[in-house]
């Protein structure tokens, strides 16, 4: 089973809070001279703008994926965790705030935890599942 990592609302907001943020710092370069800034100040701020691009980019694109193997999710870092490391599950979630933060897992394995987000319905299902096979295991 595979899905988005992240939900159409969570979508929304960082689609809308990246362009609010271009389109402020366009605003700061049209009022200040940035040329004639330090070459560091200028690398910071296009790494940045950079850094707002591939975090945007990953929020869109990110994939959740459960199958034989384990669980995997895409993204600016790629996480992964084979099913003989889980040692348990759990799921959290931000109280009446689901609409924009879904529930996401929590995976324990030795002394490490790993997040897993879900973007639809059928991968949180899973995540629920996955979660009270751990939960019964106890």
């Amino acid at each position: 089973m595979s899905g988005p990592t992240y939900g159409n609302g969570f979508k929304v907001v960082a689609t809308l809070l990246t362009i609010a943020l271009a389109a402020y710092a366009v605003s700061v370069a049209l009022r200040f001279p940035l040329p004639t800034f330090s070459f560091g100040v200028q690398a910071l701020l296009a790494g940045a703008g950079a850094m707002l691009a591939v975090s945007l980019y990953w929020f869109l694109r990110a994939t959740t994926t459960i199958d034989a193997e384990g669980i995997r999710q895409t993204g600016v870092v790629d996480r992964k965790v084979r099913w003989d490391e889980v040692r348990g599950a759990k799921m959290i979630g931000i109280p009446y705030m689901s609409w924009l933060f879904p529930p996401r897992m929590i995976v324990r394995t030795g002394t490490a935890f790993t997040t897993f987000n879900a973007g639809t319905q059928e991968v949180l299902v899973e995540f629920a599942r996955i979660s009270l096979a751990f939960q019964m295991k106890k």
